[in-house]
């Protein structure tokens, strides 16, 4: 338990943490990184480079100061963040380095203003606040297949579109698979030639569990002379069957619940719907009789992955329903529902708004973004909308935690 003068001052310190908390954690990622090169191993370069590693610190910094009175209300975020640490091999002893490299960073960005008495103040909260992701990656490391990364064979590749394609994945060793939630991802770790550093990239699970094989499907980024897309590049153009790829165990907070027979929502953009096809495939194999609408949002037929899949999935099922909605279509397309995007109006046409339907969606940020606004304007109730983005923390996530 924290003192109440420590909770007072770290309250008094949240409106300069909205002010300069990017500031803050931009020199802390570089006195961490000058300190500690090593750690460049586990931080992906290109949300550093943009800007989008600091900027989600920052607003997990401000959450826990803005809550610091009440720090189970912010516990749905430490979990999704857990998740991530564990999948990338963060452990207990890295805590300590984080700690005196962000007081740190404080006291250079604020100078005189940061007193004794705040810096004391935060490295106490500080203490406490790792504690709680401690506990929480404890419990997850326990509960994990196997530890650290483990070598797998890529034993078949597949063109699914025109940027994504699927990988299926054995272990090496001939061992089982640890089960996952459909909805779950896995970290790939790359050392890449002419990389001086190791690169780890989560990539969400896109078959349905129970298989004997995990699938990646990776849309492909960018070019090789860009940090952005090096290794989705690499997995499409330098990796081929046979060839080993290092996985850790299935992770994530965002996955379709199983032990529900109630009515669901699948809405994806994009290379977003590789846990969605999951859950669909999953449901329509373990659920035959739960009620799934699964829409999905592409710019045409040529980038519409797995679509041969989810069309079989909801063919042996009377209780699927299946809308795909193309940005640009092709003259050659067919079998989409709407051109243009998801909006509410339509969303209202197509839906089931059942009280008790939940809603899980995932794409790019501002597809998100406009999902979710559509979702509430249509009265859904918070409690029933669940979502997945790729990256650090977006400002969804200051939605999720003010609700």
């Amino acid at each position: 338990m924290l003192q109440a003068r420590t909770i007072e001052i770290i309250k008094s310190t949240v409106p300069v943490l909205k002010v300069h908390g990017e500031a803050i954690t931009s020199r802390f990622y570089e006195m961490l990184f000058q300190k500690h090169p090593e750690l460049l191993n586990i931080f992906n370069h290109a949300n550093q480079k943009k800007g989008l590693q600091q900027a989600a610190l920052a607003n997990t910094v401000y959450a826990a100061a803005a809550n610091i009175d009440k720090l189970e209300t912010i516990i749905p975020v430490v979990k999704q963040i857990a998740h991530k640490h564990r999948s990338l091999g963060v452990k207990p002893e890295h805590y300590p380095v984080v700690g005196e490299n962000l007081l740190l960073a404080i006291k250079d960005v604020l100078g005189d203003a940061a007193t004794d008495d705040i810096i004391n103040a935060w490295a106490e909260a500080y203490g406490v606040i790792a504690d709680v992701f401690i506990g929480v990656e404890r419990n997850m490391y326990e509960e994990a297949g196997w530890e650290g990364f483990k070598p797998f064979e890529v034993v078949r590749k597949v063109e699914e579109s025109s940027v994504i394609t699927s990988f299926y994945l054995k272990p090496q060793d001939g061992g089982r698979l640890s089960d996952f939630q459909p909805g779950q991802y896995l970290s790939v770790r790359m050392d890449i030639p002419g990389e001086r550093n190791t690169h780890i990239r989560q990539y969400s699970l896109s078959d349905a569990k129970g298989k004997e094989h995990y699938r990646i499907s990776v849309k492909k980024e960018s070019g090789m002379h860009t940090k952005d897309g090096i290794v989705s590049v690499y997995l499409h153009e330098g990796v081929k069957e046979g060839d080993i790829l290092y996985l850790s165990a299935p992770a994530g907070d965002f996955y379709l619940d199983t032990n529900s027979e109630k009515p669901v929502v699948l809405i994806s953009g994009g290379v977003g719907l590789t846990p969605m096809v999951s859950m669909l495939k999953t449901s329509a194999e373990k659920q035959p009789k739960r009620e799934v609408t699964f829409i999905h949002a592409a710019i045409n037929g040529q980038t519409h992955a797995l679509k041969k899949e989810v069309l079989e999935a909801a063919a042996d099922s009377n209780n699927i329903t299946i809308h795909f909605v193309y940005e640009k279509p092709q003259e050659e397309d067919f079998g989409y529902a709407k051109t243009g995007y998801i909006d509410r109006e339509w969303l209202k046409e197509v839906l089931p708004l059942k009280e008790e339907t939940a809603y899980y969606f995932c794409g790019p940020v501002p597809f998100m973004k406009a999902i979710n606004s559509a979702l509430q304007e249509l009265n859904v109730p918070q409690e029933n909308i669940h979502f997945e983005f790729f990256g650090p923390a977006s400002d969804l996530e200051k939605e999720r935690v003010k609700a």
